[in-house]
């Protein structure tokens, strides 16, 4: 996983819940917290930092996952503003995912991994998404889903009829959204 990942939660975590509250959890997990933006780091460092984050909310890890999505949107937007700049909702963010987003994710992070996604946009106000991951990270997806609902004041609502994590080949994610700003 890039470093970009564990910078993002080091800052969410520090913002929330104070910058002890990261150092408890680097303390809980024996790591050393030295990221870089550009560097390589295993996946289990990730999941570890979320398990600390668990053990100190009493949270699921799911729910963790999906609020740390929700909360790095802000920082995306300040780090990367021009991936935004193009949209005026959330939808259409979204469907750039796959052409736009994570292509330059990739010129930006050499070596980085970004889930891929298919689109259905057949049924009125609703964007289906599955998606693909050997990371089964679908609650960060819904998290950054809902963080970029935020960003544009828009409410969506989101369900999940099929995850990897139930059993399913791949994920489903449906975005409703209900045309209302906040």
């Amino acid at each position: 996983m890039k470093g970009i990942v564990f910078n993002l939660l080091e800052q969410v975590i520090s913002d929330e819940h104070g910058e002890a509250a990261w150092d408890g959890m680097l303390d809980a997990t024996g790591l050393s917290g030295t990221y870089t933006a550009v560097g390589n780091y295993p996946d289990e460092e990730f999941m570890a930092l979320v398990e600390a984050a668990q053990a100190a909310t009493g949270e699921t890890r799911d729910t963790v996952v999906r609020g740390f999505g929700r909360s790095a949107i802000p920082h995306f937007y300040e780090r990367y503003p021009s991936f935004f700049a193009p949209h005026t909702t959330t939808r259409s963010f979204l469907l750039t995912l796959n052409d736009v987003i994570h292509p330059e994710v990739r010129k930006l992070f050499p070596g980085a991994y970004a889930p891929s996604f298919e689109f259905d946009i057949s049924e009125d106000g609703v964007l289906g998404l599955t998606y693909e991951s050997h990371r089964a990270l679908c609650s960060f997806a819904e998290g950054l889903i809902e963080g970029a609902a935020d960003h544009f004041g828009e409410r969506v609502t989101i369900d999940q009829p099929r995850c990897i994590k139930r059993g399913d080949e791949r994920c489903l994610i449906r975005v409703g959204f209900d045309g209302t700003t906040t």
